[in-house]
């Protein structure tokens, strides 16, 4: 089967660009051969800074025949009719078309339509030119005598070439002939800007992945990566040193380069006084470097590494000594702006938090920290901090924002505060939790564990929470400006991680009265955030594994108290649900659950509402008649009591073993009970036990949720 091969050679890809435009190209180009019954084996795309590239392996050479079966009008329709059905369908006459009858309708005419599949590489040429016309690039750009026209043809950057290739493996292939902004696809491509800038004639892609090989180019940003990642640390272990590894900073420094060749470069130590943290955000934000560290301290070393988009004919010394003259420069910068923050106490930045505005609706950062202050001394308690700490923390949390440090580098917001709290004599348990109190920004990240720490986060993200609901800032779908979702996610790894029994009910109450200003909130705003809090647990616990129709059982169940916003007790309840399932007393006492739910549930669809209500109501002991419809009820009650007392006590497990007791009950109820039985009174009395029942399981959790 044949393969297809697509180039696009620009003069810039930026970095931040490409992942996307590769997936967008490999997207277009599939689903656009899918509309026309054209499938390949397999698609891959590739990206480096100066070319967009697509293959498809195994397209069949073109496509299928097809044939439609259109039908007409009646036979003795009017002419116009008939000679306009004929003209759609391409008929010269009513002599090329068929007549079928109808017993109903009677004859009426049909036409078959024969199309001849298109050859795949004419396909091709169809659809490229206005998948490429229209690349959805997040910015683009015009150029050339073209660029006057408004409806020029936009790249990112110049387009300078386009490759496009279509045959079996065996066979030459052929080019795919079509054109945009002037440029006629072709078989050639070009290799290194620098190392090896001649064209290049392309057959297949094997033959292109290894022509580009050795022309300096390697094509597959995966690949990139590895070599980055592979050296820097190889370079690195030579000098007794590790490499402090970036995911992020990797991704983008791959996309810088074609060819890359990893450096190690040095800067002063005298610069090693500064904060590690600076240094990297400095070596980072300016120069796309890696740091590196002792192997045997872990202390932040004074060589980073580079990587080059060159190999150089002195090995890189030009290169190295280049670069480290602008981080020696980068790092002088640095090095003034701590300096200059550390002459201001982080207690007397606080008047310029009043000029800067938090949101508009939401007043200024001094207004925030006092709410978060509040917010953190009402939390420690709880939390177990020292409310005067917690408050002292929360007041110096945000005094950073307006430091030069944080100014050039807002990433260090927090952390710069921590270390000029330290400088400036705050206890270690405040200066930790203004370094902590932005955390956990990430599902990698740590949360914080100290009591103080704790506190105040939670204060700074309930806070951030309710505040924007208070002003009916939800997240929407998969737009969440604000990054709610990421806040309440935290909230709740602070939680559950440090083991906290925290009620959202009362925190978010707390925080809502730091809003008693605002002219109108919504009223069910604590019931939104519990809502919002209850979906982000399950996607939580969702990812953990926990199995999503028992987070559902048990969140429809009321938690002690009758709430259920303990989020520590919903995830033991969840746990100990799923145990209770997994054993022989749990999955038979489901499936009798199931038994008398849905008998129930069809008596009270068969009824009245005034009868269906009945049957929630006490069943009368009295009444009962048959040994297992009274064991049944005595079962029951001692179950629920039983079940009552370890709710009350938090032994979820307790429960379940309590519910495990209806097991042999209720099997021996459904043997020989006849729910509906001919006397009515004893037919309620039995459906208001099975009701019984159904309340008794539901006080642990609602089995009707249970899926399977």
């Amino acid at each position: 089967m044949p393969d297809f091969l697509l180039e696009l050679f620009s003069e810039e890809i930026p970095a931040r660009m490409q992942a996307q435009a590769a997936q967008d190209l490999k997207k277009l180009v599939t689903d656009a051969l899918a509309e026309r019954n054209l499938f390949g084996e397999s698609a891959g795309s590739f990206v480096t800074p100066r070319r967009l590239a697509l293959q498809i392996a195994g397209l069949p050479p073109r496509q299928s025949d097809t044939k439609e079966v259109r039908k007409g009008p009646r036979t003795d329709a009017p002419a116009a009719a008939i000679n306009g059905f004929l003209k759609s369908a391409g008929l010269a006459s009513v002599a090329e078309a068929q007549i079928e009858s109808d017993p109903k309708k009677g004859d009426f005419y049909v036409a078959t339509i024969a199309r001849p599949g298109k050859a795949t590489q004419e396909v091709l040429a169809d659809i490229l030119p206005p998948i490429l016309t229209n690349f959805p690039w997040p910015k683009s750009m015009r150029w050339g005598a073209e660029s006057v026209k408004p409806d020029a043809f936009r790249w990112v950057r110049p387009l300078h070439a386009i490759l496009a290739t279509f045959g079996p493996e065996t066979e030459e292939p052929e080019i795919v002939h079509f054109s945009v902004a002037g440029i006629a696809a072709g078989n050639v491509t070009y290799g290194h800007r620098f190392l090896a800038p001649g064209a290049i004639r392309v057959r297949r892609f094997d033959d292109y992945v290894s022509a580009l090989e050795k022309a300096k180019v390697v094509l597959d940003p995966a690949r990139r990566r590895d070599i980055i990642l592979y050296d820097a640390r190889t370079l690195a272990h030579a000098q007794g040193l590790e490499l402090v590894e970036d995911a992020g900073l990797l991704e983008e420094v791959a996309g810088l380069v074609e060819w890359p060749v990893v450096l190690i470069g040095t800067f002063d130590k005298d610069f090693l006084a500064l904060p590690p943290e600076v240094i990297r955000a400095t070596i980072r934000a300016n120069q796309k470097c890696f740091v590196l560290r002792d192997a045997a301290t872990g202390a932040l070393a004074n060589k980073f590494a580079l990587v080059a988009n060159i190999a150089a004919a002195d090995g890189g010394a030009a290169i190295t000594a280049g670069n480290g003259r602008v981080v020696r420069a980068r790092l002088a910068d640095a090095k003034f702006f701590y300096e200059t923050d550390l002459q201001t106490k982080l207690e007397d930045r606080l008047p310029k938090l009043e000029n800067i505005v938090f949101h508009a609706k939401l007043g200024s950062q001094g207004a925030r920290v006092r709410r978060i202050m509040s917010l953190a001394q009402e939390l420690a308690p709880v939390v177990g901090a020292n409310s005067e700490k917690a408050a002292r923390a929360a007041r110096l949390a945000k005094a950073d924002l307006v430091a030069e440090m944080v100014g050039e580098f807002p990433e260090l917001q927090g952390l710069m505060g921590q270390y000029y709290a330290r400088a400036h004599g705050e206890p270690a348990e405040i200066a930790a939790a203004i370094g902590d109190h932005y955390r956990p920004q990430g599902p990698s990240d740590l949360i914080p564990t100290a009591p103080v720490s704790i506190a105040v986060a939670l204060a700074d993200k309930l806070d951030t929470l309710v505040g924007f609901f208070a002003i009916d800032e939800k997240p929407t779908g998969s737009k969440d400006p604000y990054a709610l979702r990421r806040a309440a996610l935290g909230i709740i790894r602070i939680i559950l991680e440090n083991d906290l029994r925290l009620r959202i009910a009362a925190a978010t109450q707390a925080a809502r009265a730091g809003y008693a200003n605002l002219k109108s909130v919504p009223d069910d705003l604590i019931q939104s955030v519990l809502g919002f809090f209850a979906d982000r647990l399950k996607v939580y616990l969702r990812d953990k594994g926990a199995r999503h129709d028992l987070i559902d059982a048990v969140f429809a169940a009321p938690g002690p108290g009758g709430t259920n916003d303990d989020l520590l007790l919903i995830v033991r309840r969840v746990e100990a649900l799923g145990a209770f399932l997994e054993s022989d007393d749990g999955r038979n006492l489901l499936a009798g659950y199931r038994r008398a739910a849905n008998i129930l549930r069809a008596e009270e669809k068969k009824a009245g509402a005034a009868e269906a209500k009945s049957y929630a109501e006490p069943f009368a002991s009295g009444k009962l008649a048959l040994p297992e419809e009274k064991a049944l009820a005595e079962s029951l009650g001692i179950a629920v009591a039983d079940a009552e007392r370890a709710i009350a006590a938090e032994d979820f497990a307790g429960a379940m073993r309590a519910l495990s007791q209806l097991r042999a009950p209720v099997d021996a109820f459904f043997d020989k009970v006849t729910v509906n039985a001919d006397d009515p009174a004893l037919r309620l009395n039995r459906l208001r036990l099975l009701s019984a029942l159904r309340d008794a399981v539901h006080q642990v959790a609602d089995f009707s949720k249970i899926a399977g």
